[in-house]
């Protein structure tokens, strides 16, 4: 069977490691992207250079209609998805809850909830075998945040992610019979771009003392406990999480 993964958010950081690792394991990759079109084509044609199969689709994961097209595109041009990341997430400046408004709160949930949800939707629709399909593996890119809360500084990020924490637990127990093993990856501080979107692109330097291991952490291993949960070494594992923390 074709292996087939759609890696939402996939355009940068721990989005674009899954992708690449995941196209040198053999999967043909759908990279999404929401508005960075020009990062996500250079992907593709980095994994195509390198002999592997991706595609780049453009959607929105908080539009409806542009999840199910999403799929459908998968579905024309690599075929029926065999597994789904949930990598595509959102976060603000950093701010403590009295200044935040419901705008913002919207925001971060239609992203990082209610897309996840979306998603793992349109998957199941595909992987489950009481619908005609072959099974496949879900992976949701949740954080450390859900268990720590982000005191001070994303506190509406982290309640998003414990969120993701429970749909993992929920939906791995729903779909378990039916061929889908569902689990996640909780990242900590990882180098990525995402800190510059809450105004501290330097945030794991500051923090990176707090953390056992006295490091922040890389995309590329975020990416290996990923695909390692995607792979057959991990047919016994759902519902289940992998903290890629440092120990914090």
């Amino acid at each position: 069977m074709n292996k087939i993964v759609i890696i939402t958010g996939a355009s940068r950081g721990i989005g674009a490691a899954t992708a690449q690792l995941a196209a040198l394991r053999g999967y043909s990759v759908c990279v999404n992207y929401r508005s960075s079109r020009n990062a996500a084509e250079t992907l593709v044609e980095e994994i195509r250079r390198a002999g592997g199969t991706a595609i780049a689709v453009p959607a929105d994961v908080a539009i409806e209609s542009d999840v199910t097209r999403l799929f459908a595109d998968v579905d024309k041009k690599l075929g029926p998805v065999t597994a789904l990341v949930n990598n595509a997430g959102i976060l603000e400046q950093q701010m403590r809850l009295e200044t935040i408004d419901a705008a913002r709160l919207t925001r971060i949930l239609a992203t990082n909830v209610i897309g996840s949800f979306l998603c793992a939707r349109e998957a199941v629709r595909r992987m489950s075998t009481k619908r005609g399909g072959s099974g496949g593996v879900i992976v949701n890119v949740s954080s450390a945040a859900s268990r720590l809360g982000s005191p001070g500084e994303y506190i509406d990020y982290a309640a998003s992610k414990g969120a993701i924490d429970t749909l993992t637990i929920g939906l791995a127990r729903e779909v378990a019979e039916e061929g889908i093993r569902v689990n996640a990856v909780r990242p900590g501080f990882i180098y990525t771009e995402m800190h510059a979107s809450g105004g501290e692109p330097n945030r794991v330097d500051r923090v990176k003392v707090s953390v056992p291991l006295k490091r922040g952490g890389t995309a590329q291993e975020v990416a290996n406990a990923i695909l390692w949960l995607l792979s057959d070494e991990a047919t016994y594992t759902t519902g289940g999480f992998i903290d890629v923390a440092g120990g914090r």
